[in-house]
């Protein structure tokens, strides 16, 4: 805007502002390739995945699908990698792909080079296959669970094992270790108990962390808090929640804004709570909304637009429910039954919500009342929604297909391509849309790129 103001009221402007103004585009300019120089990977970019759910957190993207209407991806694989055990989903910042898995032994952070496969470094640390507490569905789990969190400003990149081991990694030093601490070690988060006549169940840490300002804020579930915040550059703890709530077992933690108050939403052990991120009341409690599911099993992670919420778990809730969020607590919109996910986060878009758990589903936001069904997905399952209203989903045990939003197909499903049978197992980690290439990745840790045709 300041650039249209000095070179078009060319009449008003003295001859010094017009050349202050162009040596300072010139310096921003500079500034800004001399960051992209830094390390290989110094911001990320508009097509970049840095975070748990893309670029915004919701599975929303600005990317278009590229579907010509003939052949959407290419045949093969660009490249194919196998980094370990676990349902952590990667990331993708400047051409690098970070993923984490674990060997039996030791959790390993690949940096990959995302148009090879190739791999730049690789750091490890001692960690158990499952968490100290881990209890029930060994044969469907292992290894790390809690998406990485990428901070562009620091070019921190930060895990979080199931045994709680917190770290940042330095993405512009060769992943250099910047600080770690175990969550369990210093703030004792007890098992999870048993839920009504469920059998128990403990899978360890899941969340993924949510960088917010100078902060790493965590669901650690300790009794002294929900929810701690972390300088994010030395580890110090800065503060914790209101809530002491146990840890869920959930995809990450959500940002919203609550009345122009900031805050995050995500789903502990019994509620779904959402803290304030102010300056004077980090961590105060804005809303509780009880949400306790068998085997603790509320996996999807909540869905935020604007002012209202979307949760949704199986076994003794078996529904979906839209919650208005103000300053003075939770207000139930709707509550859908029988029509649920147990493991597929909810994705909002125009006035629609979308997820891949037994069928894909479309509902009516506003309503709660099914739009249209698709087809049967199986238990795993994720969603991404490109700029040109289409949806990829990545589900069951490897099919992959494109199919139409309701904003292009508002009667029916119509499916443009599928492909089947792209991995061996559970695809519990998230598909991923960066620059033109998916990354999907199943539960055993095979991870295989492919690119969209004619990008």
């Amino acid at each position: 805007m300041a650039r249209v103001a000095v070179f078009n009221v060319k009449w008003a402007v003295p001859t010094s502002l017009v050349i202050a103004g162009a040596l300072l585009v010139l310096a921003e300019n500079n500034r800004a390739r001399t960051q992209e120089k830094v390390g290989g990977a110094g911001g990320a970019h508009p097509t970049d995945w840095p975070h748990w759910r893309g670029p915004n957190r919701n599975d929303l993207v600005d990317e278009q699908s590229g579907w010509k209407g003939k052949e959407w991806l290419e045949g093969n694989p660009l490249w194919t990698a196998h980094v370990g055990a676990g349902s952590t989903s990667p990331i993708v910042v400047e051409s690098r792909v970070y993923v984490l898995g674990n060997d039996g032994q030791s959790d390993n952070l690949f940096c990959l080079d995302a148009a090879t496969g190739k791999q730049i470094w690789k750091t490890s640390y001692r960690c158990r296959r499952y968490g100290r507490n881990a209890n029930g569905d060994e044969g469907l789990y292992s290894g790390p669970t809690s998406t990485s969190e990428y901070d562009d400003e620091s070019g921190l990149l930060y895990t979080l094992s199931c045994d709680g081991d917190l770290a940042a990694w330095d993405t512009r030093d060769q992943g250099r270790k910047a600080w770690g601490i175990n969550l369990y070690d210093r703030y004792r988060m007890p098992p999870r108990p048993r839920v009504g006549r469920s059998g128990q169940r403990d899978y360890g840490y899941t969340a993924s962390p949510l960088v917010h300002g100078s902060w790493l804020i965590v669901e650690v579930g300790s009794p002294e808090g929900n929810l701690m915040a972390f300088d994010k550059r030395t580890g110090e703890r800065v503060w914790t929640s209101q809530s002491r709530d146990l840890a869920g077992h959930t995809g990450g933690l959500v940002p919203m804004t609550v009345e122009g108050v900031p805050c995050a939403a995500v789903l502990t052990f019994s509620h779904l709570l959402v803290a304030r991120l102010d300056a004077g009341s980090e961590g105060r409690t804005v809303a509780e909304y009880p949400w306790i599911t068998e085997f603790a099993n509320s996996i999807a992670t909540p869905a935020v637009h604007e002012q209202f919420v979307v949760v949704t778990s199986g076994y003794n809730h078996d529904s979906v429910c839209k919650l208005e969020i103000t300053l003075r607590g939770a207000r139930k919109v709707w509550e859908r039954e029988r029509a649920s996910s147990k493991t597929c986060s909810p994705v909002i878009h125009k006035g629609r919500v979308y997820w891949a758990f037994g069928r894909l589903q479309c509902l009516d936001f506003e309503s709660g009342k099914t739009v249209w069904e698709g087809p049967r997905v199986g238990d795993a399952g994720s969603c991404i929604v490109t700029a040109d209203d289409r949806l990829i989903v990545w589900a069951d045990r490897g099919d992959l297909f494109l199919a139409e939003t309701a904003q292009r197909s508002p009667e029916k499903y119509e499916e443009l391509w599928r492909r089947r049978g792209l991995a061996e197992n559970d695809v519990w980690p998230h598909v991923v849309l960066a620059d033109g290439k998916l990354f999907c990745k199943d539960r055993d840790g095979r991870l295989a790129c492919l690119r969209i045709a004619g990008k």
